[in-house]
């Protein structure tokens, strides 16, 4: 998918996958609302990222089982792997792999793991979810996140390596999830690198997510929408951490008032651009 970056009134379009344009959570999906989205994001002036904690792989397949438009970008392995999309080409951008490597083991390292071995309640996931930049574990809803933290970041800074804890919830299999990965390469990292590269401002950029990996985003300056099939946790969770942080107004929880849908995942995606970007209403109606 090629796109023209010239539009003058044009959009950067963020979305996690699972849980936000995926209805795979318990949540029922509004009536045609991936179809939806599929229309409004094959306009010239819109520009796909899908950004997510899925490999690459992973995202292909859920492409097609899903019925998912293709994107132009996609961010996945929780920010750690950036793709560019041109003619169904997934072509890797090394240079920001080149930016997250710095204090990083060079490729991922069993050794990274026996450094936390003796950390209690993490129960390392499946090789096929680990990557260079990536370590993810299991952990219990009810971890003491606070002091897990405190342990692993101790670990690992006295070998010298820079990272960033990203935690969330997989609600249907009723479990914590901890990501492990470079200081510099969350969801909102990569987002911001695209951002730069293309030289998108601030207001042509819209993020959509649910959960505990999205936090970042959904706290920071760019305008975002946390869909209504959100957890109350991370709703509080995102409307605390954002007001305290003088992002509030960036924040936009959808409720279902857009064209009378449940502002449940694609559906909710579509309310926040609403909300955002009234001159796109047209293409929305």
């Amino acid at each position: 998918m090629n796109k023209s970056n010239s539009a003058k009134n044009r959009l950067l379009l963020c979305t996690d996958m699972d849980r936000t344009i995926i209805p795979n959570g318990a949540q029922t999906e509004a009536k045609s609302a991936r179809i939806k989205f599929s229309h409004f994001v094959s306009l010239p002036e819109i520009s796909l990222a899908y950004v997510t904690g899925r490999n690459a792989d992973l995202v292909k397949q859920a492409i097609k089982l899903y019925k998912l438009p293709i994107p132009d970008f996609a961010i996945t392995d929780v920010g750690t792997q950036i793709y560019r999309i041109i003619d169904n080409q997934w072509i890797p951008s090394t240079e920001w792999q080149q930016q997250i490597a710095s204090g990083w083991p060079n490729q991922y390292d069993p050794q990274l793991h026996k450094l936390l071995a003796e950390v209690p309640k993490l129960q390392l996931q499946e090789s096929s979810k680990q990557s260079t930049y990536k370590l993810s574990y299991y952990v219990p809803i009810q971890i003491d996140k606070k002091t897990t933290a405190v342990n692993i970041q101790s670990r690992l800074e006295n070998h010298k390596v820079n990272a960033s804890l990203v935690w969330s919830i997989d609600e249907p299999k009723g479990i914590g999830l901890l990501d492990i990965i470079p200081k510099n390469a969350t969801k909102l990292h990569a987002i911001e690198f695209i951002q730069m590269n293309l030289g998108y401002a601030l207001s042509e950029i819209i993020f959509a997510g649910d959960s505990g990996n999205d936090l970042p985003v959904l706290t920071s300056p760019i305008n975002s929408v946390l869909v209504a099939n959100a957890s109350t946790g991370i709703r509080a969770k995102a409307k605390k951490d954002a007001n305290k942080k003088g992002n509030i107004r960036s924040l936009y929880c959808a409720t279902g008032e857009y064209l009378n849908t449940n502002g449940n995942y694609a559906a909710g995606v579509l309310e926040g651009i609403w909300h955002f970007l009234p001159t796109f209403r047209k293409h929305l109606e």
